[in-house]
């Protein structure tokens, strides 16, 4: 929507239902994701780490739950969800940004539209229950949310 991009890209999904060359059993996997989760990683992080190093396809493969499924019975899934303390962190480096760099014209660009992703995707979550319903974007709470 906000760029010159066309097409889509990046990686696909395994072409098989079933993981049969992956050495780890379901429980030891959703260790490792708690292991993780517990260092500060998020979903997305875990994943990756999962992939490249333990050679986990795919975790719904192995233990028939997504990680934010096993972070959630965990309790260490964060309260905000991670696509919007993602732009947030955006928002927050970008207003940073800013302050050092007032003259930086394409980055007020890059602000705007960052922000306008931010109140999108909580309208989204306010409609679907995963945010209370007086949440507003706000720069100073944000950066509060992310230090």
């Amino acid at each position: 929507m906000h760029s010159r991009k066309k097409g889509k890209s990046g990686s696909h999904k395994p072409m098989k239902k079933e993981a049969k060359w992956v050495e780890y059993k379901p429980k030891e996997v959703e260790d490792l994701i708690i292991k993780y989760a517990k260092q500060g990683l998020q979903s997305a992080g875990i994943g990756v780490i999962l992939r490249d190093q333990y050679g986990v396809p795919s975790v719904k493969l192995v233990t028939k739950k997504t990680v934010s499924h096993i972070l959630k019975e965990n309790d260490l899934y964060s309260k905000l969800p991670e696509d919007l303390f993602n732009l947030l962190k955006r928002a927050v480096e970008l207003r940073v940004h800013m302050e050092k760099n007032k003259k930086d014209y394409q980055s007020y660009r890059g602000l705007e539209l960052t922000e306008s992703k931010i109140r999108r995707l909580a309208k989204y979550y306010i409609r679907k229950g995963l945010l209370p319903k007086g949440w507003k974007y706000d720069p100073e709470q944000a950066k509060l949310l992310i230090r």
